[in-house]
């Protein structure tokens, strides 16, 4: 095995003063940075605020004792990544099975050996650095979300049904653009629009699940469920709308032609989930609202405005935000009328 000569932070928590200089001592012997702390609350205090690579965390302790301090790192997206060891003087099967149990990286029995502490402590830190890895790759091909999710639960094909919130955008006449530029020109343009239009979504908790041509689909409020996900949605739409005058202003003073966009939304129903195969698959949402979703952004051409949103998603909406009724739309496929109104700034 193949040991990163950086060193790592590590955090030693133990109500024992010799305890605790002996395994600094040791583990600053191996070149790490060591921080320590007298009790379980401390300890806990230390790696919310810290930024820690592992934690040598011992069993019984006053204020909180170890298993409770595991425990609540677990419950928490953040702490739950950094690999805990587990130290005891108990030398109990059932105490072992316990830590085991509740998701301890490893476990060591006081008086703690120097060379077992070693081959422990650089064994965890290298299956840290491979899981790093793994989510900063995950992350290059799908947005925190999904990642952390797919980390969490594993890769399996299929959905569950979820209530959320889902945009549709797409750069209006971009073929005629293309047709007036280099491939590369046209290349450079999607990738500063898309830079600007996923960071409106992002910042207000959108989910960039497809990328098609110069059109997009973000979904709110799945795989993280959360209560406001229409109004976080029209929220980004109207961010997109801005950062686009932006770099309008930008493509106006290089003497480019500027570019406009229709966004939908509709709020719903949808079954969220991985379709695909077991050898390649992405991250989205189907159904009626899915649909809807799309329908609304193709009728921003005809309607002439640039944002547009079901019935669903105006109640998820305050009263401070200007809506406009349109009317009800018959959508080509769908027999029953659609409530559509316009959004402005």
């Amino acid at each position: 095995m193949v040991i990163s000569s950086e060193p790592a932070r590590l955090l030693i928590v133990d109500d024992n003063k010799i305890n605790r200089m002996i395994l600094s001592r040791t583990l600053e012997q191996q070149n790490h940075i060591v921080e320590t702390a007298n009790d379980g609350k401390e300890g806990l205090e230390k790696i919310r605020t810290g930024s820690f690579d592992l934690v040598l965390l011992d069993i019984e302790m006053p204020e909180m004792n170890g298993f409770e301090v595991l425990e609540a790192c677990l419950k928490d997206v953040e702490l739950r990544q950094i690999p805990i060891i587990m130290t005891s003087a108990m030398d109990e099967l059932d105490a072992v099975v316990k830590c085991v149990e509740l998701g301890a990286e490893d476990y060591l029995t006081k008086p703690v050996n120097p060379i077992l502490l070693r081959a422990r402590v650089n064994a965890s830190l290298e299956k840290k650095r491979l899981r790093d890895e793994q989510r900063k790759l995950f992350r290059t091909f799908a947005t925190k979300e999904v990642a952390e999710e797919l980390l969490r639960t594993g890769f399996s094909l299929g959905g569950k049904q979820v209530i959320a919130s889902v945009l549709f955008a797409d750069i209006r006449s971009f073929t005629s653009i293309a047709e007036s530029q280099t491939p590369a020109e046209s290349i450079d343009l999607l990738n500063e629009y898309f830079s600007l239009m996923f960071d409106a979504i992002i910042n207000n908790g959108g989910t960039v699940n497809q990328v098609i041509g110069d059109g997009l689909m973000a979904v709110f409020g799945a795989p993280i469920f959360f209560e406001d996900h229409a109004e976080k949605s029209v929220r980004a739409a109207l961010d997109m709308l801005e950062q686009l005058k932006v770099f309008n202003k930008n493509l106006l003073s290089q003497g480019k032609n500027q570019i406009h966009i229709g966004i939908g939304i509709a709020s719903g129903t949808m079954v969220a989930g991985y379709t695909g195969t077991q050898s390649r698959a992405i991250y989205t949402c189907i159904g009626d609202t899915v649909n809807i979703a799309s329908r609304i952004e193709e009728y921003t051409k005809e309607a002439l405005r640039p944002l547009l949103i079901d019935n669903h998603t105006r109640l998820g909406l305050p009263e401070s935000y200007q809506v406009e009724d349109l009317g009800k739309i018959v959508f080509k496929g769908k027999h029953n009328a659609i409530k559509i109104f316009a959004v402005s700034d």
